[in-house]
C-alpha cells in the first residue's frame, strides 16, 4: 500500500483526497501538512469526512515537520494541494520531500475536476487579489439577468468545523453570521449575498455541486488564490494582474489557468501603465493565442457618512488580508481609494502592531504601512482592533471586501470601499457570454 502525505492549506488539500484517496484501497493518507493559514494545523480531518477507512480521522500537521513525517512514517509520495506559490518556492517544497526519499506529485485537472449536469463557468485568476470575485459576480449578473437561475460556489475555505461545514449554502446576511466565519470568508461571501445571489462553499465539493445543481441552471466557480477549478468547465474565465506583470507566467497554478482560459480579463488597466498591460497582454498571446482578451477597469469608491471625510484627517487603511500577504502586494484597493480621496497623511501601523499582526508583517515583510485583514479568530480580531486602536487614526478606509465595523468595534469612523469590475471596449463579458446564454436557454 502507498503511503501518502498531502501538501495543503486547507482547500485543495481536502477536496483531493475526497475525489482522489478517500476511497482508493491501495493508498493510505498518513498525514495533511497545512500552510498559508494561521492556525489551521495541528487539528484532524474528521472521521465523518475522512470516511470509513479513517475511523480515527487524518492528522493535520505544520508543514515544517514534512521532512520528519516522511522518514517517521515511510511516506512513499507527497501530493502538493495548494496554490498562488511562485515556481521557485514550489520546488524547492519538491527538494525538500525528494531529500527525504519521497516522490512529489501534482495532481492535475482530469484527476480532479468534478463533472456537473449543469453548465459550468469558471472563473479563476493568475494570481490572489487580480479580481476573481468582482469578475464572478459581474458573469453571474449577467447570466441573471438573461434570465438564468444561477449558484456561485466558492472555492474552500474551511477552517472552523469541518463537519459543521461540509455543506454551507449563504442566501442571506443571517446564513452567514450563523456560520461564525473568518475575515476572509466574510470577504467573499457578504458581496455576492448582498446583491441577492446564492453563494455555497464547504468541504465536500460532490455534495455541494449536487445540492448547487438542484436551484441553478448555470454554476459560476467562483476561484480562491489561483488554483484552478474543482468543476470542470464549458467557460473557463482567466483574471490577470498589469500591477504585477509577469506574474502570470510565474507562479502555480496561475500559469496553467492562463494556458487554459477561454477568456482572459486584463483587469486593473486604470491603475496600471500602458507597459505593464502590454506586457501581460504580450505574455497572454505567448502561451495562449487563441484565448479571447476583455480588458477592464476595477474603479473604486467610498461609502460611509460625510461627517467621515477623509480631508485633513489622519486615515488608517486597511487592505484585503490574502491580496497584501501571500498574494504579494504592497497595497491594495484601500490605498487607491484614499489617494482618490485625497488623503495626505496615512498612518503606518507596522510600528504599533500587537501580536498576531506583528507576525504578520514579519512573515510578510513586503507589506506596505497598510493593515492586512488579518481575523481568523478572535485572538486576531482582537490584535486587529488593539492595532488600529494604537495607530492614533483618526478614520480608518476599509479596502476589504466586507464591511469592517461588523465585526470590530472601533472608535473612530470607517469607511469602506467598493469596486467593481468595469470592461473597457470590446469585447466585453456580456459579448463573451452571449452566445453561452443563448445555448442555456434553449
Amino acid at each position: 500500500m502507498k503511503r501518502i502525505v498531502i501538501m495543503g492549506a486547507g482547500g485543495r488539500d481536502f477536496h483531493d483526497f475526497n475525489v482522489v484517496y478517500r476511497d482508493d484501497a491501495e493508498t493510505e493518507v498518513v498525514a495533511f501538512t497545512a500552510a498559508q493559514i494561521p492556525g489551521i494545523d495541528d487539528r484532524t480531518y474528521p472521521a465523518a469526512l475522512a470516511g470509513a477507512r479513517y475511523p480515527l480521522g487524518i492528522p493535520i500537521r505544520p508543514e515544517a515537520e514534512l521532512a520528519d513525517l516522511i522518514r517517521d512514517r515511510d511516506v512513499d509520495e507527497v501530493v502538493f494541494a495548494y496554490s498562488d506559490l511562485s515556481y521557485e518556492e514550489v520546488m524547492r517544497r519538491a527538494a525538500i520531500v525528494l531529500a527525504a526519499g519521497a516522490s512529489f506529485t501534482l495532481l492535475g485537472p482530469d484527476a480532479t475536476m468534478l463533472t456537473s449536469t449543469r453548465p459550468v463557468v469558471a472563473v479563476v485568476a493568475a494570481r490572489t487579489g487580480c479580481g476573481k470575485s468582482q469578475t464572478s459576480r459581474r458573469v453571474a449578473q449577467l447570466l441573471r439577468d438573461a434570465g438564468l437561475r444561477v449558484a456561485l460556489v466558492r472555492h474552500p475555505m474551511p477552517y472552523g468545523d469541518l463537519v459543521a461545514m461540509r455543506v454551507q449554502r449563504f442566501a442571506t446576511q443571517a446564513d452567514i453570521d450563523a456560520a461564525n466565519p473568518t475575515v476572509e470568508e466574510r470577504e467573499e461571501y457578504e458581496e455576492p449575498v448582498r446583491m441577492g445571489m446564492v453563494m455555497y462553499a464547504g468541504v465536500d465539493y460532490e455534495a455541494i455541486l449536487r445540492q448547487a445543481e438542484a436551484e441553478a441552471d448555470v454554476i459560476v466557480w467562483d476561484g480562491g488564490n489561483n488554483d484552478f477549478s474543482f468543476f470542470r468547465p464549458d467557460l473557463t474565465i482567466t483574471v490577470v494582474d498589469p500591477l504585477r506583470p509577469g506574474h502570470e507566467l510565474g507562479y502555480h497554478p496561475g500559469e496553467v489557468n492562463l494556458r487554459m482560459a477561454d477568456v482572459v480579463v486584463v483587469n486593473k488597466i486604470d491603475s496600471a501603465s500602458n507597459a505593464a498591460v502590454a506586457q501581460v497582454v504580450a505574455n497572454v498571446h505567448s502561451v495562449n493565442s487563441t484565448a479571447v482578451v476583455v480588458r477592464a477597469a476595477s474603479p473604486v469608491s467610498l461609502r460611509g457618512p460625510v461627517q467621515s471625510s477623509l480631508v485633513g484627517k489622519r486615515v488608517l487603511v486597511v487592505e484585503d488580508g490574502p491580496t497584501i500577504t501571500h498574494g504579494g502586494m504592497p497595497f491594495g484597493a484601500g490605498t487607491v481609494a484614499a489617494q482618490h480621496a485625497g488623503v495626505a497623511e496615512f498612518v503606518d501601523p507596522r510600528p504599533v502592531a500587537v501580536g498576531s499582526i506583528a507576525d504578520t508583517y514579519r512573515r510578510y515583510p513586503h507589506i506596505g504601512p497598510v493593515l492586512p485583514a488579518m481575523g481568523y479568530g478572535a485572538e486576531q480580531l482582537a490584535d486587529l482592533t488593539a492595532t488600529i486602536v494604537a495607530s492614533g487614526c483618526e478614520v480608518v478606509v476599509n479596502g476589504s471586501p466586507f464591511a469592517l465595523s461588523r465585526v470590530l468595534h472601533l472608535p473612530v469612523p470607517v469607511r469602506d470601499v467598493s469596486y467593481v469590475l468595469s470592461e473597457v471596449g470590446h469585447p466585453d463579458l456580456a459579448d463573451v457570454l452571449a452566445p453561452w446564454i443563448a445555448r442555456w436557454r434553449s
